[in-house]
């Protein structure tokens, strides 16, 4: 009998999905390859209480490429607290210098996350491109970490260096601090329009899967039916994850994860559809899913691969946007200075005062302190007008969950 040829196209398409797979069971299955953490310091000397009457605590995946560390380190500040866990990845793009510089400034910049070590770099580089499964291959590795990091936390945030926050964390826990904590913030839609065509029923390969260095995809000349066995979403990539759903999406006991990652592997911006696919193919989770990222963002008309640079032009929409955090900004740019003077109350080199740390934002001698060298209380959160307007905001659009 004649053995039929495989073509070098399915044969790409089939090791792509194999191989996303295999980084999924691999980061579930074993500890992260190398790691650089801050765990060589003393015990932290206050201890986060967890359960109902406290805060909620949130995992940070803040991801970045070449000459991002400086941007993932402000950001980093922006976002920092005692009772959160954060992962800082730099892609293949960045070099080792990079990575090694922006380890050895977690370890040695400021007390409070050699104190609280709740801060760490992943410490081996794998390529990443934005466009295909790779950077969704990314997401569940950090997912992984964080699951087996940080056996406390309730919600998993992703940001980019591209990202920043329009709240303090104080007003973040305060507005979650009543939100039930299996839900699930994935914007989502059915209506596919003409991504039924471009993105899923044309196949691509993601070389950065088993390339080395941060590779662009290629496209496939065959094409694939649509689905019949799920129905696909589509929406926003970046995500507030429930503890429970991540787990599910690591861990899940049933087939569908892992289904659905074989499928993702050869789709264009599987960022932006695996996860809505999943959950609202779930019967588990679908339920629990709110469709809204809170982010503040402006697409361009028509609207291209990427939001439009923000700037101080948009400042006041952002902060009546009642959203949590906003993109895309440039390094440096004067609108992030703004947002820290005004919306955060810190310089740029400073972690953003609360509770936890009293001394922050106040004059010691004449000198305004950009340490934290003294710790309050971490289990309590003092919100501003933002706090208040987010939980409002969060109360309201939790009214309706669920996929459409």
């Amino acid at each position: 009998m004649r053995q039929r040829r495989i073509s070098p196209c399915l044969a790409a398409t089939a090791l792509s999905a194999a191989l996303l797979l295999l980084i999924l069971l691999h980061a579930s299955s074993s500890p992260p390859l190398l790691l650089w953490p801050s765990s060589a310091a003393p015990a932290p000397p206050p201890r986060a209480e967890r359960g109902p009457g406290r805060p909620p605590s949130f995992a940070y995946w803040i991801s970045g490429t070449g000459r991002d560390a400086r941007r993932v380190l402000r950001l980093l500040r922006a976002v920092y607290h005692p009772r959160n866990r954060y992962l800082l990845h730099l892609d293949a793009g960045a070099g080792d210098g990079e990575r090694e510089a922006l380890a050895a400034a977690v370890r040695g910049e400021e007390p409070a996350w050699r104190e609280f070590r709740n801060v760490d770099v992943v410490g081996g580089a794998y390529a990443v491109d934005r466009t295909g499964s790779s950077a969704l291959a990314a997401v569940l590795h950090g997912a992984a970490v964080l699951l087996k990091m940080g056996p406390h936390w309730d919600w998993l945030v992703t940001l980019s260096a591209e990202d920043y926050p329009l709240v303090t964390q104080d007003d973040l826990l305060y507005a979650f601090s009543s939100v039930p904590r299996d839900l699930n913030f994935i914007d989502h839609t059915s209506d596919l329009g003409w991504k039924a065509h471009e993105r899923f029923e044309k196949i691509i390969v993601d070389p950065s899967l088993y390339m080395d260095k941060n590779t662009e995809l290629f496209l496939s000349k065959g094409t694939r039916q649509m689905p019949d066995a799920f129905q696909i979403f589509t929406g926003s990539p970046w995500l507030i994850l429930s503890r429970s759903f991540t787990e599910h999406c690591v861990h899940g006991l049933d087939n569908l994860p892992r289904k659905l990652l074989m499928y993702f592997a050869n789709t264009a911006y599987s960022m932006e559809s695996y996860f809505q696919t999943l959950i609202c193919n779930s019967s588990d989770f679908r339920n629990t899913t709110v469709n809204a990222d809170l982010r503040y963002f402006i697409w361009d008309d028509p609207p291209g691969l990427d939001p439009l640079v923000l700037n101080e032009s948009n400042f006041q929409n952002m902060v009546n946007s009642s959203a949590a955090f906003a993109r895309r900004f440039v390094e440096d740019a004067p609108v992030l200075k703004k947002m820290d003077d005004e919306l955060l109350n810190r310089s740029p080199v400073q972690l953003v005062p609360g509770v936890w740390c009293p001394n922050l934002a106040k004059e010691q001698s004449g000198v305004n302190m950009e340490s934290c060298l003294k710790w309050g209380d971490i289990n309590a959160v003092r919100p501003g007008r933002a706090g208040e307007r987010l939980r409002r905001f969060i109360s309201k659009i939790i009214e309706t969950r669920g996929c459409s």
